[in-house]
C-alpha cells in the first residue's frame, strides 16, 4: 500500500467517524426531546383530573422550555451544509457614498459583533482599514464556533440604510449601501491548490484597529493572486509569519468559494438564468427614517425595532431564509 493510499483511507475513516459521532448525536437529541415529550404528557394527565394551579404553572414553564429546544433542534437540523459547522470568515466594504458609506459599514460591523457575543461565537480581526473621516473602508474577520458559517451565509449580500445623515449639516435623508462576504475557514484537508510563482507577498507597516501595537516594524502581509486577481491582507499579529499564515488562510477560503462560484454561474448558464449583481440588489433595508423598519426582501421578514436589530437581534431573519432554503429544495 502506497504513502498516499494510506493517507487517503485514513482521511476516509476519520470523515466516517466524525460523520457517526453527528448522528449519534441527533439520535440523543432526539432522545432527550421524546423523554421530555412524554414527561409533559403525564403533568397534562394529571392537570385533566385535577386543576392544581402549582402544577398548572409548572406544566406552562416546561411546556415553554420544551418548545424553545424544539426550535433550537429543529434550526441546526438546517444547517446542514457541507462547511455550516465551520468557523466563518465575514467581510464588510461600504458602496459609493464616501464617510456615509463607510459609517454604514462600521455600523453593522458592530451589529455582527454584537450577534457573536450574544450567540456565544468569539470574533478575531484579521484587517481593519479605517475610513477617512469615519467608519471604516473595509474590514476582514474571523468569527470562530460551531455553525458559525451556517448561520453567517445568510448574511451575504448588500445591506441598505435610509436615515437622516449626521454628517449632512442640512440634515437631508441619505440612503447607503454596504456589502457582506461570508466563505467558511476551510479545514486543512480541503485541497485548493495556490502555487508559489502565482502569489505575489508584499509586507508593510500595520495600522488601524488590530495593527496599533505593531506599527513599528513591517509586520502586515498583503497576499496577490495574480491569476484571479484576489488579495487579502492581514495585519492582526505581531508575528509576519504568522500574518503569512492567516493570510494564506483567507486566500484559500476565497478561491474556494469562487470557485463554487463559477459552478454554479455554468449551471446557471445551462439553465438559462441571468444574474444581475450590483449595488440595487440588497438582500435588507434598514429604514431609520422617516419610519423605524428592517425589513429582509428574500423572506419578506420584518422587525420595526430597528436599534434591536443594530444591538445583534438578527437571529430572526437568518433562522427565516434558512427555512425558506430548505423548502425551496423539496
Amino acid at each position: 500500500m502506497s504513502a498516499e493510499t494510506f493517507w487517503n483511507d485514513q482521511q476516509q475513516a476519520q470523515q466516517k467517524i466524525a460523520e457517526m459521532r453527528e448522528v449519534k448525536e441527533i439520535v440523543e437529541q432526539i432522545q432527550l426531546l421524546t423523554a421530555q415529550n412524554d414527561e409533559l404528557q403525564v403533568l397534562l394527565e394529571l392537570l385533566q383530573e385535577e386543576e392544581d394551579p402549582s402544577l398548572l404553572k409548572e406544566c406552562e414553564s416546561n411546556l415553554k422550555a420544551f418548545q424553545q429546544q424544539v426550535n433550537e433542534f429543529e434550526l441546526q437540523q438546517l444547517l446542514s451544509g457541507p462547511y455550516d459547522r465551520n468557523s466563518a470568515i465575514l467581510e464588510l466594504h461600504p458602496g459609493a457614498g464616501g464617510t456615509e458609506s463607510q459609517d454604514w459599514a462600521e455600523m453593522l460591523l458592530r451589529m455582527y459583533t454584537r450577534w457573536a457575543e450574544k450567540s456565544g461565537f468569539k470574533i478575531e480581526i484579521i484587517d481593519y482599514l479605517p475610513g477617512d473621516e469615519a467608519g471604516l473602508k473595509s474590514v476582514t474577520l474571523l468569527v470562530k464556533g460551531i455553525n458559525a458559517y451556517g448561520y453567517l451565509r445568510t448574511e451575504k449580500g448588500i445591506h441598505r440604510l435610509v436615515r437622516i445623515s449626521p454628517f449632512d449639516a442640512s440634515g437631508r435623508r441619505h440612503t447607503s449601501f454596504a456589502s457582506v462576504n461570508v466563505v467558511p475557514e476551510l479545514d486543512d484537508d480541503v485541497e485548493i491548490e495556490i502555487r508559489t510563482e502565482d502569489i505575489k507577498v508584499d509586507t508593510y507597516r500595520a495600522s488601524g484597529a488590530g495593527g496599533q501595537h505593531i506599527n513599528t516594524t513591517d509586520s502586515a502581509v498583503r497576499i496577490t493572486h495574480i491569476p484571479t486577481g484576489v488579495v487579502v491582507t492581514c495585519q492582526s499579529e505581531r508575528s509576519q509569519i504568522k500574518n503569512r499564515d492567516k493570510a494564506m488562510k483567507v486566500l484559500k477560503a476565497r478561491l474556494y468559494e469562487q470557485k463554487l462560484e463559477e459552478q454554479e454561474k455554468k449551471l446557471n448558464e445551462i439553465k438559462g438564468e441571468q444574474t444581475e449583481i450590483g449595488w440595487g440588489n440588497q438582500i435588507r433595508s434598514y429604514v431609520f427614517h422617516p419610519y423605524s423598519l428592517v425589513k429582509d426582501h428574500r423572506t419578506a421578514v420584518e422587525n420595526g425595532n430597528v436599534q434591536a436589530v443594530m444591538d445583534g437581534s438578527i437571529h430572526g431573519f437568518m433562522e427565516a431564509f434558512l427555512k425558506k432554503q430548505v423548502e425551496s429544495k423539496r
